[in-house]
């Protein structure tokens, strides 16, 4: 409404505007306006100051609209303008391309074109399209990307899938937190005499004898974690077979996954001289602690017998440290003992204490072996408890700490001479003593033993009053 009260534009006319604020109200409306005569002549380029990029363009002035324009826009330019300038109504936008090579700049356009004066210039307001061709370029790179990702999964799919198939060891896919079976080659299905479709979707407990489904996916999860090479022995249901499950934990679309090789446990199949197998074995159930480490010194596994040792529960709890945090001198006896490995290739005895976080320190006997893994190097500690292996020598040797001493107590009172001839004595009596009790008093298997006549070893059974023992003369 004016002051007076009448209408500002009544039936939709347009009052009559100044032309500097015409000018100012479509340089704000359109990215960019250009009026051109009815040939195509460029009249007036304005320009929305919040796009300087833009500002390059006056030059057209006085050109062709045509000159500027890319050669596969140039046939939609004038189909849209004849279109307009023949008079029809509802003439739709056009998108033109601008061509860097004819007007140093180049951008996606949308124009639409307006008659302004009666002398037939022809407005085009245009709307700048590079946002959109930007986001349209990101999107095609995108649909591109997933199509590639498809087709890389695909393949590593038949992959998997011809991997699977081809296998001879018998294989099962679980779910952790469900406990199905997601995936199973024909080997397993051989072996359990079911179906694909009978196993896949079901859980696995159904699969064995005397277990209950989070008692079973607890237990091989757990043997996951620890990295045992040694596997869970198990029945299968319906029959009176057993086999050995080694289960390999991974996380796969944020879902955990157990991969389970199902392994036949018929002793009459294995070979006594399987080495491999035979040394696992002994890792696992031997009496002997076993230690691998890095050059470091950080332990890369360890038997249940290191873990009795130092009184620890799991070897999660081992692997990783170094292993001079569980020897008495630390860092001292490690490096002692990794040297001269290094330098001989072995060590065979080191003697030190042992002891975990908690366990009061043991006395023990280290051997030491460096090994090749590949391009690294690694040390095999085996560890006796010598408090055990003392007793057990005592138990079988004589006592000779009386001899000892009188050979002890010669020193500052007799020559080296006579010193090394008593010593030389009890030696003699030592070997002769333990050979006797090694062979059961047998005298014929001792003088064997050691290297001796029976008449000789008579003589120094006589020497050192030694046959007064009851014996068995064979």
């Amino acid at each position: 409404m004016t002051s007076r009260g009448a209408k500002y534009w009544t039936s939709g006319a347009i009052p009559l505007i100044a032309p500097e604020v015409l000018g100012d109200i479509i340089s704000h409306v359109a990215d960019l306006a250009i009026v051109i005569s009815e040939t195509g002549e460029v009249l007036s380029v304005i320009v929305n100051p919040a796009h300087p990029s833009f500002l390059v363009l006056e030059h057209w002035e006085g050109k062709d609209i045509r000159d500027s324009l890319a050669v596969e826009s140039l046939p939609k330019f004038e189909k849209r303008f004849a279109e307009f300038l023949s008079g029809q109504t509802d003439v739709k936008p056009v998108e033109l391309n601008h061509s860097r090579e004819v007007s140093d700049w180049d951008a996606p356009v949308r124009y639409s074109f307006h008659r302004i004066a009666p002398n037939g210039a022809v407005l085009m307001l245009g709307r700048d399209l590079r946002a959109v061709a930007e986001m349209q370029q990101q999107l095609i790179n995108a649909q591109l990307a997933l199509e590639r990702d498809y087709e890389v999964q695909r393949e590593f799919d038949t992959r998997f899938r011809v991997l699977l198939s081809n296998m001879s060891e018998p294989v099962l896919f679980v779910s952790v937190e469900s406990g199905d079976i997601t995936e199973a080659n024909a080997a397993a299905t051989t072996l359990m005499d079911r179906s694909r479709d009978d196993l896949i979707g079901n859980p696995l407990v159904s699969c064995f004898e005397s277990r209950k489904r989070g008692d079973l996916i607890e237990a091989l999860t757990t043997l996951a974690i620890s990295e045992r090479a040694d596997g869970m022995k198990i029945e299968l249901r319906g029959k009176t077979k057993l086999v050995q499950i080694a289960p390999t934990l991974f996380r796969a679309a944020g879902e955990r996954i157990l991969l389970c090789r199902v392994i036949p446990t018929d002793e009459s199949t294995l070979n006594a001289d399987n080495l491999a197998r035979n040394m696992q074995d002994l890792y696992v159930s031997g009496p002997e602690a076993i230690v691998f480490a890095a050059e470091n010194g950080d332990v890369l596994s360890a038997n249940d017998a290191f873990l009795d040792l130092i009184d620890v529960a799991h070897d999660i709890n081992v692997r990783g440290r170094s292993l001079a945090d569980y020897l008495q001198r630390g860092s001292v006896d490690l490096k002692v003992m990794t040297e001269n490995a290094t330098r001989a290739g072995r060590m065979r005895m080191y003697g030190t204490k042992i002891a975990g976080q908690y366990g009061s320190p043991r006395a023990v006997e280290i051997s030491v072996t460096k090994l090749h893994a590949g391009n690294h190097s690694i040390f095999a500690f085996v560890m006796r408890d010598s408090n055990h292996a003392e007793a057990s020598r005592g138990a079988m040797l004589p006592s000779n700490d009386e001899s000892m001493r009188s050979v002890v107590e010669l020193v500052g009172s007799a020559t080296l001479k006579d010193i090394v001839a008593e010593t030389t004595n009890v030696v003699e009596k030592m070997c002769i003593e333990t050979a006797v009790s090694l062979t059961m008093n047998n005298r014929v298997a001792a003088a064997e033993m050691l290297g001796l006549s029976r008449q000789s070893l008579y003589v120094k059974l006589r020497k050192f009053d030694l046959l007064t023992r009851d014996t068995d003369d064979n």
